[in-house]
């Protein structure tokens, strides 16, 4: 009955933003989210445990309202993400802007398998779906399943509105190779908790599991991996710089490379980071070991 009542909330909210419009549906957005952080706080301790670890020169002021910037950032993120379904085609195309994105260009008239490397940053479900109208070729985006089957089943279907391909983790590794071997562009997010015995490198100083996944797939299939952080802008549209992750000078050890790509790409989310620090998902327990 939970997982019932919780889709039942989640469409209505879906179609609420459908009779309000986008802007009005992000205005919502930021007054829930002074709901939630003062009234409903779920997370709001690991928020500012997490942003006080990461900031440790911040004063207590300061942490709570990046934690409540990151309660705002969050919702606007979820009533545009419920927005899909209703956002007309050329409207999602415009909602991200690609800088550089001849470098995917290049790739994909070369048949060569790429590995699109993003992160829980500003609206990331935006820069899937968008990309793959802009470039005009569907995508396969590496999705973790959430506990609701049914929201699972609407993220889904948002997602693959314009033909984009969703792999759940778990079921992965073959599709995944599949995917790059046939030359396409495969969207994953490596900036949550790695696992437990995973590696460890420092992450906004502190010493922090990895999720090693698109690093080993980029060696094991010889694809190269383009970073894709998207950052919101003052009139709520997105800009993603793609950058390809260099691979220049990399250890001879397996596990000294895997461990490097992986040091690369945090650093460079670090910079994003301590850039927007509002626009990440402070709201996972990235530290819990």
């Amino acid at each position: 009955m939970q997982n019932e009542l919780e889709y039942i909330l989640f469409i209505s909210f879906s179609y609420l933003t459908k009779l309000l419009g986008l802007n009005l549906s992000r205005k919502l957005a930021i007054g829930l989210a002074y709901v939630f952080y003062y009234f409903i706080p779920i997370r709001k301790k690991m928020a500012i445990e997490n942003i006080s670890k990461a900031f440790p020169d911040y004063s207590k002021k300061k942490v709570r309202q990046t934690a409540l910037d990151t309660y705002k950032s969050f919702s606007i993120t979820i009533m545009e993400t419920l927005y899909i379904p209703h956002i007309s085609k050329s409207k999602m195309m415009g909602s991200v802007c690609f800088v550089n994105k001849e470098i995917l260009v290049k790739k994909i008239k070369e048949r060569k398998g790429v590995i699109v490397l993003s992160a829980h940053f500003g609206n990331w479900e935006y820069l899937a779906v968008s990309l793959a109208l802009q470039l005009d070729l569907p995508l396969a985006i590496l999705i973790k399943v959430q506990r609701n089957p049914y929201v699972t089943r609407f993220m889904d279907k948002a997602r693959t509105k314009w033909s984009n391909e969703v792999i759940p983790v778990g079921t992965a590794v073959k599709k995944i190779f599949k995917a790059l071997g046939d030359g396409r562009i495969v969207c994953m997010a490596a900036d949550q908790r790695g696992n437990v015995d995973g590696i460890r490198i420092e992450f906004l100083g502190l010493m922090s599991s990895v999720y090693s996944g698109p690093a080993v797939v980029a060696i094991k299939t010889g694809s190269d991996i383009v970073l894709a952080i998207s950052v919101r802008q003052p009139d709520y549209s997105y800009k993603v710089e793609l950058t390809e992750l260099s691979f220049d000078n990399l250890p001879e050890n397996y596990d000294e490379k895997i461990k490097e790509i992986c040091r690369r790409y945090l650093n460079s989310l670090e910079g994003f980071i301590r850039q927007y620090p509002q626009q990440w998902l402070w709201l996972h327990n990235r530290w819990k070991y």
